[in-house]
């Protein structure tokens, strides 16, 4: 009793005393609720980044491997696509080796004969020694005429002047300009004045006066509209005593026709229409004595055999007649000239780089 006596006494303070520290206890209480909050933060930031951290190193792993899987699956297609591409160009390399080789045997064989070939050069070249010498034998032949015209020539022109010249002849009373007594024998053309006759004058042409007739207006309205004169009768010469043959055979050896060569009568280009004309002649006697057997087998073991000149891909060719040499820039591997190995010659090689006296280059 004394004990709830002294509580009940007691008991106020006891109240105030229990507001006092409950109040410090909340104050206490907030503060250590913040630390705890503030340590469970931290703690589930580091747990939940670990988290992440294992996350990320399972996702680094699982990529990882998903791609070396992709690498060498696209490594074994390269490596597939790489055999493949290195057994098609054998095959290519092959296969072109074999054509090679079987064209180059029917070009031999078929298109390009080698006999063939030869034997037509060898006809080629006899043809053009043939034509050359017979080019030879033409030019020396013109050039001996030409000579001989020459000399005929010059001949004709002493003669007129020792024409000309013939007063200039010695006589026997004065010896003439050629003839001079200091000399032992005569000058050559004392000889030929001797030989030659004297140069006369022609005579004045006498015009006739223009006279008016029956007979020339009747000539002039003729098909000829000049008058003609007749032609004159032979003159009866005696044959001349001796061993002489006829005038009219000695003028008809003297002024016989030219006769020129063969070379000279036929055109140049005699055997290109020659040809023309052959081949005509065998468009237009076209006969084909074989008969026509379509449903048959008698043609199918004949063999046809095209010519040389018509079995070529590339066609006729025009060298010598359209151009000399065949330029395709299609074909050319670069646009560079040529490089030049000899050495040049001494005389051009200082082509621009001397002066004359004058100061010039040369």
């Amino acid at each position: 009793m004394a004990t709830l006596a002294r509580l009940q006494a007691r008991s106020k303070s006891i109240a105030q005393q229990y507001y006092y520290r409950n109040s410090v206890v909340d104050v206490f209480r907030t503060k250590e609720n913040d630390a705890a909050v503030k340590i469970q933060s931290w703690f589930r930031g580091c747990q939940v980044r670990a988290y992440i951290r294992y996350l990320h190193r399972v996702a680094t792993i699982i990529q990882k491997q998903w791609r070396g899987y992709l690498g060498r699956q696209q490594y074994q297609a390269i490596v597939k696509l790489a055999y493949y591409t290195m057994k098609m160009n054998l095959y290519n390399a092959m296969a072109v080796r074999i054509q090679r080789r079987w064209r180059g045997y029917k070009i031999r064989k078929y298109c390009f004969n080698y006999y063939y070939l030869k034997e037509y050069l060898k006809a080629v070249s006899e043809t053009n020694d043939a034509i050359r010498e017979a080019l030879e034998e033409f030019a020396e032949m013109k050039e001996r005429e030409e000579k001989k015209a020459d000399l005929e020539r010059e001949e004709k022109e002493r003669d007129y002047q020792a024409r000309k010249m013939h007063y200039l002849l010695s006589t026997k009373q004065i010896p003439g300009i050629y003839n001079s007594p200091f000399r032992k024998d005569p000058d050559p053309w004392e000889l030929r004045l001797q030989k030659a006759k004297p140069l006369t004058h022609r005579r004045p042409e006498v015009k006739r006066e223009h006279s008016v007739c029956l007979s020339d207006w009747l000539a002039c309205t003729s098909a000829r509209s000049f008058p003609r004169s007749g032609i004159l009768p032979p003159i009866d010469r005696k044959r001349c005593q001796g061993p002489f043959r006829d005038i009219s055979e000695v003028l008809e050896q003297r002024y016989k026709p030219l006769e020129p060569t063969l070379r000279v009568a036929e055109p140049i280009d005699g055997l290109t229409e020659a040809r023309a004309q052959l081949q005509k002649q065998e468009w237009a006697r076209n006969v084909n004595d074989n008969m026509f057997l379509p449903f048959s087998s008698y043609h199918k073991n004949k063999k046809y055999v095209p010519t040389m000149h018509l079995s070529s891909k590339y066609g006729p060719d025009a060298y010598g007649t359209q151009h000399f040499r065949d330029e395709n820039p299609k074909r050319w591997i670069c646009n560079k000239d040529f490089q030049t190995v000899l050495p040049s010659f001494d005389l051009f090689s200082k082509y621009g780089k001397m002066y004359s006296k004058a100061g010039q280059i040369v």
